[in-house]
C-alpha cells in the first residue's frame, strides 16, 4: 500500500471514530444536563462539530508544517520501550497516555489526532460550565454579540487544542479544576483529575494554579467557613511541598542553592533559545509592561507571522477590546468583594503571564502557550460586566456557591 492510499485509509479510520465519540459525548451531555438545568445540548453540539473542523484544519496544517504531534505519535512506538517506561511528567506523560491506543488498539496518527481533538473539546464543555454556572446572566458586547458565545468560538483557542500533544489535555485539566473549585466537596473527582492532568503535563502551571486557589479562598467573598477554607489551603500547601522536587525540576532548580539567581539564568538562556526558533521578538530589551503586552496581545497585524498570524491578530484585537472593558474605577472596587473563583482566575492569569514573559521570545510559541490561560482573563471580564449590568438593574450578582438564587436572564 503506497503512502497516499495508506493516508486515505487512516483518514477514513479517523472519520469512523466520529460516530462513537459523538455517542459518548451525548451520554456525557445527558449526565451534565441532569446536574445543570442551564446546560444547552444544542449549543454544545454545534461547538462539537466546530471543534472537529479545527481538528481537520490542524491536521492539514501538520502535513505541511512542523508539528510536535508527529513526535508524540512516533516516540511511543520505539522498540524496547514498555508502557511504564513513559510514566512521568511533562512530555513523557503524553507518550504514556498515547501508548495503549497506539500499540494496543492500533490507532493511526490520524486517529490519535481525532482522539485528542475530542479531549480538547471536553475542555470547552467544562469551560462553558465554569462560566455559565457562575454567571447565569447573558452579557452582550459590541452591542449585539453574546459574550459567552464569542468566548467559546474564538478560533485560536480551538486550533491549539485540536491535536495530539499537551494543549488539549492541559486545557481540559485547567477547566476541570476551575469548574470543580466552585463546589470542591461535591466535585472531588473532577478536582483530583483536573489537578493530576495539569501537574502531570506542566508541574509549574499546577504550582501557579494551586497558589491562585489558595489566594482566592483566603481573600475571596465566600460563604465557605474559615475552618473549611483553612483546611483546603493546608491540603494544597502540603501537596505542593510533597511535589516540590518535580516542580523545580522543570526549570532545573531541584538541586539549586540559589533559586532566584539560577532562575534568572535559566530564563535568560531559555529566552535566547526560543528567540532563535523563528518568529522571534527581542523581548530582552523590553520593559515589563512591554513584555506583558507582547505576551497577551501580539502578534498584531504589523508583526503577524504568515496567514495564521493575521487570523490570530484579529483575535488579539478582540482580546484588547475586551480587556479595555475592565479599565474602569469600578473594577478595583469590584475586586475587593469579588468571589473566590474571580480572584483565583485573576491570580492564575497574572502570575502565569508574569512568569511566561521571562521565558517566551517567539511569537509562534506565545500564540500557543497563552491559549491555556486566556479563559481565566475572560472569566474575570465576563463576571465584572455581568456584575455591572446587575447593579444597573438594582441587583447584585452572587456566585451560585453562595446562594441558590438565580439571576434574571437578560439580553
Amino acid at each position: 500500500m503506497n503512502f497516499e492510499s495508506n493516508q486515505f485509509y487512516n483518514i477514513a479510520q479517523a472519520i469512523f471514530l466520529i460516530p462513537f465519540l459523538y455517542l459518548l459525548t451525548q451520554y456525557i451531555f445527558k449526565q451534565l444536563r441532569k446536574k445543570h438545568d442551564f446546560f444547552s445540548v444544542k449549543l454544545m453540539n454545534i461547538l462539537f462539530f466546530y471543534h472537529l473542523a479545527f481538528g481537520a484544519a490542524y491536521y492539514t496544517y501538520s502535513i505541511f508544517n512542523r508539528s510536535d504531534s508527529h513526535r508524540y505519535f512516533s516516540v511511543p512506538q520505539k522498540e524496547g520501550k514498555n508502557w511504564i517506561d513513559f510514566f512521568g511528567t511533562e512530555t513523557t506523560i503524553i507518550d504514556f497516555i498515547s501508548y495503549p491506543f497506539i500499540n494496543g488498539l492500533g490507532f493511526s496518527y490520524e486517529m490519535m489526532m481525532m482522539l485528542f481533538t475530542w479531549v480538547g473539546f471536553l475542555g470547552f464543555v467544562y469551560a462553558y460550565l465554569f462560566f455559565k454556572e457562575n454567571i447565569p446572566l447573558n452579557v452582550k458586547v459590541f452591542k449585539k454579540v453574546d459574550l459567552l458565545t464569542l468566548i467559546l468560538f474564538l478560533p485560536n483557542m480551538h486550533f491549539w487544542t485540536a491535536s495530539l500533544g499537551k494543549g488539549a489535555p492541559i486545557f481540559l485539566g485547567l477547566m476541570l479544576f476551575a469548574y470543580a473549585i466552585l463546589k470542591p466537596q461535591t466535585r472531588m473527582w473532577e478536582l483530583i483529575i483536573g489537578s493530576l492532568i495539569v501537574f502531570s503535563i506542566r508541574p509549574h502551571v499546577f504550582l501557579i494554579l494551586a497558589g491562585g486557589a489558595v489566594i482566592g479562598f483566603m481573600t475571596g467573598n465566600s460563604a465557605i467557613s474559615w475552618k473549611h477554607r483553612t483546611a483546603f489551603c493546608l491540603a494544597v500547601i502540603t501537596g505542593l511541598f510533597l511535589v516540590q522536587d518535580q516542580i523545580l525540576a522543570v526549570v532545573n532548580l531541584n538541586d539549586s542553592e540559589n533559586l532566584i539567581g539560577d532562575f534568572i539564568e535559566f530564563t535568560t538562556s531559555r529566552s535566547a533559545s526560543l528567540d532563535n526558533a523563528g518568529s522571534g521578538v527581542n523581548m530582552a530589551g523590553y520593559s515589563l509592561p512591554e513584555k506583558i503586552f507582547t505576551f497577551w496581545f501580539r502578534p498584531l497585524f504589523f508583526d503577524a507571522p504568515g496567514i495564521l498570524g493575521v487570523i490570530v491578530s484579529i483575535e488579539n484585537l478582540i482580546y484588547i477590546l475586551l480587556f479595555l472593558k475592565i479599565f474602569r474605577k469600578n473594577f478595583f472596587k469590584f475586586l475587593k468583594s469579588a468571589p473566590v473563583n474571580v480572584k483565583m482566575s485573576l491570580v492564575m492569569f497574572l502570575t502565569t503571564s508574569f512568569a511566561m514573559t521571562f521565558v517566551m521570545s517567539n511569537l509562534g510559541i506565545i500564540i500557543r502557550q497563552k491559549s491555556m490561560i486566556m479563559y481565566f482573563l475572560f472569566f474575570v471580564i465576563y463576571y465584572f460586566l455581568a456584575d455591572e449590568k446587575n447593579r444597573s438593574l438594582g441587583l447584585k450578582i452572587k456566585s451560585l456557591s453562595h446562594s441558590n438564587a438565580r439571576l434574571p436572564q437578560a439580553a
